[in-house]
């Protein structure tokens, strides 16, 4: 094949050295390390999964509970094993097209470190996405309306990913999944009967999320662009800035460097994308099996005393905001969630619905001495009550209450979001091993749109450790926030910007596709 056929059938010019080699076969020890994970992670899931059900007493399940929750477990970690092979292969791809690592070890080492990111991941992206879902479906997840709410959506964002991989595309699992919760929103609120007041996507926070899904390639382009050209005047090394050598791998010093970014990548990664799928796997065990899920068993009795005080010292805060108003015990919940729902808290009787939830809580807890030990048959309901009061207090106005009263409800806010935004570090454990496996696989695709379609000519070293060292930066720092971003945008952006500020030109069929996608 002629030098003009290359570089046409891969999208680079004419003269620029062959790429790596990517048709290697799988050595026999990533094979065995695949199938020692799986085998880890089947094992460590279903103990933590049995574990859980036997400490809290839940009653055996039935047959077809039993398997509606194997169902729905593995679609959700089906999405975390795909976003792996789908959205990995970016941070691999510069270690491989600048040829510090063999294709096969940079996948076996990018993966073990997104293993890593999501065993030490915070939960907060998790429960950032939760939230965009419609209150009611959330309070009502065991239903059949919750049910296909979640197969819907993970479904889509499975199908998606998969027909964008098979062309190519590295397109951004994080803009798939909140896409496809916006649209169960958008469908709940259509398909609800006039005048029931059903909620759809809460705007304010997925209009949060937009920002940070459409900033983050802005930072990671303009950000790689300006860190490229800050290189090229403080260290004047020209082997970092010229087509890597095919024949032999980088000096050890850039080598190194760009070993690191790609893991500093790889951890970024596992630590923000690994949590999306957490937050659904959550909703899927609470509707399942709300005895052991629906409240944070793992909360010690110690830790009763201050939830109690807590709730306590909210109550007098929404009590007098009440104004002496008052509503039913029974109909508190549901004030409550109307005012979410329209955002109208302006009221005294949501403030009097909020208190009587206060007080609520906090007196079923100290009754029984515990979160933990909530009976099962309240468990349900004392979950529901602490969401509903936690989302209003979330996106209430805070500009009327004194500091003394922000600091009290921040603390009753925090108490609740213990007791109900927890994941168990089984879950963790799967969702690290879907991720880790998925990163060993069908990453060869992304990898050469990465590596060849976005500039027009090789990726020097100094290009992609510039791209992933903005990445790695922009994604920490997201996931500090608790943003939901693209590393597949990020670190394609970043490539596009060294492109740019070298002067090397840019394949603008790529790029438009890959903002398509």
């Amino acid at each position: 094949m002629s030098d003009a056929v290359l570089s046409q059938s891969t999208g680079e010019v004419a003269g620029v050295p062959h790429r790596p080699n990517l048709d290697a076969k799988p050595h026999m020890g990533a094979i065995v390390v695949f199938l020692a994970l799986l085998a880890v992670g089947v094992g460590f899931t279903l103990n933590g999964l049995i574990s859980d059900i036997d400490r809290s007493g839940t009653q055996p399940l039935a047959i077809g509970v039993f398997v509606l929750l194997g169902i729905a477990l593995l679609i959700a970690l089906a999405f975390e094993f795909v976003n792996g092979f789908h959205d990995t292969a970016n941070a691999v791809a510069t270690v491989i097209y600048t040829h510090s690592l063999p294709a096969n070890l940079a996948v076996v080492w990018s993966g073990a470190w997104n293993l890593i990111g999501v065993l030490t991941s915070s939960g907060a992206v998790a429960f950032t996405i939760v939230s965009l879902l419609p209150v009611e479906l959330i309070l009502k997840v065991g239903s059949s309306a919750g049910f296909a709410m979640i197969f819907a959506l993970l479904i889509a964002a499975i199908v998606w990913n998969l027909g964008t991989w098979s062309l190519g595309l590295p397109a951004s699992s994080s803009h798939t999944l909140i896409g496809s919760v916006i649209g169960v929103g958008l469908a709940n609120q259509l398909l609800a009967p006039v005048g029931t007041g059903t909620s759809g996507v809460d705007w304010g926070q997925a209009l949060g999320v937009f920002r940070a899904l459409l900033f983050s390639p802005v930072v990671g382009f303009v950000f790689s662009a300006l860190l490229l050209l800050v290189m090229k005047l403080l260290i004047r090394q020209p082997k970092l800035y010229a087509e890597p050598d095919t024949r032999h791998p980088p000096p050890w010093w850039i080598r190194g460097l760009l070993v690191l970014t790609c893991t500093g990548v790889s951890f970024a990664h596992g630590s923000n994308d690994g949590q999306k799928g957490m937050g659904l796997i959550m909703l899927i065990l609470i509707g399942a099996l709300p005895t052991a899920y629906a409240l944070n068993q793992a909360l010690p009795d110690s830790a009763t005393p201050a939830f109690v005080q807590s709730m306590q010292s909210a109550h007098e805060v929404f009590a007098r905001r009440a104004q002496g108003v008052s509503v039913p015990a029974d109909a508190a919940r549901a004030r409550v969630t109307d005012a979410i729902r329209t955002r109208t808290f302006n009221d005294p009787a949501v403030f009097a619905g909020l208190a009587d939830l206060a007080t609520s809580i906090g007196r079923q807890v100290q009754e029984h001495g515990s979160v933990r030990r909530v009976p099962a048959a309240a468990v349900q309901n004392v979950r529901n009550d602490m969401y509903v009061a936690s989302e209003a207090v979330r996106l209430m106005p805070k500009a009327g209450f004194s500091a003394a009263d922000q600091a009290t409800l921040a603390a009753f806010q925090k108490s609740l979001n213990a007791s109900t935004r927890f994941i168990p570090t089984w879950v963790k454990v799967a969702v690290a091993i879907a991720l880790g496996l998925g990163t060993m696989v069908g990453w060869k695709r992304i990898v050469v749109t990465v590596g060849e379609k976005i500039g027009k000519t090789h990726l020097t070293y100094g290009q992609g450790a510039s791209a992933e060292l903005v990445a790695m930066g922009t994604i920490m720092a997201a996931d500090m926030y608790g943003l939901p971003v693209s590393t597949t945008h990020v670190l394609s952006s970043g490539v596009a910007g060294t492109m740019l500020a070298n002067g090397s030109g840019l394949q603008w069929s790529t790029l438009r596709n890959i903002g398509l996608a």
